[in-house]
């Protein structure tokens, strides 16, 4: 007789008594049926059970904490797309009050109530947008000059992030590389001016270098640029790739140029999702006027019920973001974000001179100018050592710590070197955790009687792939 009181996969069943529970994942094909909602959030839950906890992924620049407040305002807005702006009008002026915000971080001197500016997802669409326009006012006044306008380029250091390669391929735009040495760790100005020629759309200084947290001198740029473009009769521009520093340099150098105050910086991109203190993914652009985003840029609809104008390289977006970023500029005001880099730069500096007196290693620069910075193995004790940073790299990943191995670019590339970012939401003490962790893998890596796979590799000059994501978008290998 049937038992009517047990039901195999019934809704009231606990979820680790479904018969769902004992079935794969789907992996090619939709399931053939639904599952109760209990049961299908455990199996997606499951799937990201073992990962890393965020707030120990020092290899991120992305935010990894909010308050309760901010979560719960984003996702009561997790169903909202920003483009409808018709049926949602005060979220896109919540936006332009964002862009507003920002524009005046940089000193704008644009005199009308709404700044000219753009949301992007990052970081990466904000470059693009900033190079865009860059592109389309020097192809514009090549066709005005009747001169051929097919060879575009633009100048960048070799410590560029990956969206210019994709602005250079996707735009087939030039991109002419300045070296980084050890002894030039940041953009050299007449080395970029060297490059420069009637073709180049812009220079691309950056704030925040993503491989070493390094800043490029953009006041040093501007002054040689003027001179340069007196000279040539050019007006090569700047756009400044402030992805990571847009949101440092306002709160903790106000003093120092290298925003709109300068006479050729026309646009700048930062990333709201970085130090900006907002969930993924969220970025600005901003131009010094409106005359500098040209109208090719602004397209507009009436599918949705009146005509919008939109600046963007996708139509679609989460609203969510803007009110993070909304509440954020809300909730700690100047001194509030001032507070929370200033905290997060001292803990990058303690860990800096800690991991300075380690025996193993050297800091790639003795300042550290915005919460993040890198360091590699001493010449002599490399020489010697029967492992490698990437070992060191597998060790803290067994204590959850993602901290990430990877080589410099160009010219570099020989250096294997690590690096930290700190974030809102690390403290001193889990900075403490970190270094005591790093302690004890060097001692256990010090004990090796034989040399690593990975050190065996550099001896023979063989590649070595990088294991974890290091934000710099290209694939690296070690060289001996």
């Amino acid at each position: 007789m049937e038992d009517l009181n047990f039901r195999k996969g019934d809704a009231k069943t606990d979820v680790f008594g479904s018969d769902r529970m004992l079935q794969p994942s789907p992996v090619e094909k939709i399931p053939d049926g639904p599952t109760t909602p209990e049961v299908a959030y455990q199996m997606v839950k499951d799937e990201t059970f073992a990962q890393t906890q965020p707030r120990l992924n020092l290899a991120t620049f992305v935010t990894t904490y909010m308050d309760e407040y901010a979560t719960k305002l984003m996702n009561e807005a997790i169903n909202i797309n920003y483009i409808d702006e018709t049926e949602y009008p005060r979220i896109a002026v919540m936006n332009g009050k964002c862009i507003n915000i920002v524009a005046n971080l940089w000193n704008s001197p644009e005199k009308d109530t709404w700044k000219t500016g753009a949301l992007a997802i990052g970081s990466s669409e904000a470059c693009m947008l900033g190079g865009v326009a860059a592109w389309l006012r020097w192809r514009k006044k090549r066709q005005a000059q009747g001169k051929p306008f097919d060879k575009p380029n633009f100048v960048i250091s070799t410590g560029f992030q990956v969206v210019w390669e994709k602005f250079a391929q996707l735009w087939q735009i030039e991109m002419r590389e300045v070296p980084l040495t050890l002894d030039k760790t940041t953009l050299d100005p007449e080395e970029a001016l060297k490059m420069c020629d009637e073709n180049t759309i812009c220079i691309v200084p950056i704030q925040g270098v993503t491989w070493t947290g390094l800043n490029d001198d953009v006041e040093a740029l501007d002054k040689a640029l003027d001179a340069y473009n007196a000279k040539t009769g050019y007006d090569i521009p700047i756009h400044v790739d402030a992805a990571s520093g847009g949101f440092i340099l306002p709160f903790l150098y106000p003093e120092k140029k290298w925003d709109f105050r300068l006479k050729w910086v026309l646009s700048i991109s930062v990333s709201g999702h970085k130090f900006g203190l907002v969930y993924p993914g969220l970025g600005w652009v901003c131009w010094k006027g409106k005359e500098y985003l040209p109208e090719e840029m602004s397209f507009s609809v009436n599918y949705l019920g009146a005509n919008i104008t939109q600046v963007g390289l996708n139509f679609s977006r989460p609203a969510a973001q803007i009110l993070g970023q909304y509440y954020q500029f809300i909730r700690l005001g100047f001194q509030g974000y001032k507070e929370v880099q200033y905290n997060s730069l001292q803990i990058a500096k303690y860990i800096h001179d800690e991991i300075a007196k380690m025996v193993p290693f050297v800091n790639y620069s003795e300042d550290v100018v915005n919460p993040l910075f890198i360091w590699y193995l001493k010449p002599e004790y490399a020489k010697a050592a029967k492992w490698t940073l990437y070992d060191l790299q597998d060790k803290l990943s067994q204590h959850g710590w993602m901290v990430p191995a990877y080589t410099l670019p160009s010219k570099l590339e020989s250096y294997v070197v690590m690096r930290v970012v700190v974030r809102q939401g690390f403290s001193r003490d889990m900075a403490d955790m970190l270094l005591g962790d790093i302690n004890n893998a060097i001692a256990e890596l010090e004990k090796l009687e034989y040399p690593t796979p990975t050190r065996m590799a550099q001896d023979k000059n063989l590649p070595v792939e990088a294991k974890m994501f290091n934000h710099g978008g290209r694939r690296h290998k070690t060289v001996k």
